[in-house]
């Protein structure tokens, strides 16, 4: 009697990031953008994959910005407001209004790494990202580094800083936990002025729209392409 065949052990698949029969590519550390060779000098960031983190006071419009321009590129973008993940939590909120403490800027910081998670795999599967939040010049602990840490050295940073009037016109128009004590606003806004001397483009948009915001937005995006800056 022959010998029975020897037994075929299946080889495990191998591992990948699937959703269904789609298959993700894992999301690294955001690099440096390049802009696609053209016959222009100057490169088009409507077109460039991209990571941008607009930072402001409140009332600066950032959220506005953010989203108008990426529901207006010619290329696949997602928008991501660090405010909106915090809010994520529901039970045990910790809302920085009530105090900043321990316990808010653990929320921060995991809303943060959250946000940075997934803008690296936006991008790793060719979806821009622009991130907004209300990063403070003087706060390098939970600031910008940590953004570069979590989104990777690519990440594009972008200031908008309106005068302390139309900051505070907008955050009266606001509802809810969104809206702040004149106070309140008038501190954030003196502590963002930091950023005046840190080489970080810096967008007055007072006398600005948010179309307008945005396309000015693109030139700044446009320089930091060609030359991007350090930080």
């Amino acid at each position: 009697m022959p010998p029975a065949p020897p037994r075929q052990v299946p080889a495990p698949p191998a591992p990948s990031d699937v959703t269904g029969h789609v298959h993700l590519p894992p999301g690294g550390p955001v690099g440096v953008p390049t802009a696609a060779p053209t016959a222009t000098a100057v490169p088009d960031p409507t077109t460039t994959t991209l990571a941008v983190l607009l930072i402001g006071p409140a009332g600066a419009g950032k959220t506005s910005v953010a989203r108008y321009w990426a529901d207006r590129r010619r290329v696949p973008t997602a928008h991501i407001s660090l405010d909106d993940v915090r809010e994520w939590v529901r039970s045990g909120f910790a809302d920085p209004q009530s105090g900043w403490n321990d316990h808010s800027e653990a929320q921060y910081r995991l809303a943060r790494r959250t946000c940075g998670f997934a803008a690296r795999n936006f991008l790793a599967n060719g979806i821009s990202c622009i991130l907004d939040d209300a990063v403070f010049p003087d706060r390098p602990v939970v600031g910008l580094g940590g953004w570069k840490r979590h989104v990777g050295p690519g990440l594009l940073p972008v200031v908008l800083l309106p005068g302390l009037d139309v900051v505070l016109e907008r955050n009266a128009e606001r509802t809810g936990n969104r809206r702040l004590t004149d106070e309140e606003v008038a501190r954030i806004h003196g502590r963002m002025a930091g950023w005046y001397g840190s080489g970080l483009p810096i967008i007055d948009n007072s006398q600005l729209d948010v179309p307008g915001t945005a396309r000015v937005l693109d030139e700044v995006l446009a320089r930091a392409i060609a030359s991007p800056p350090s930080w």
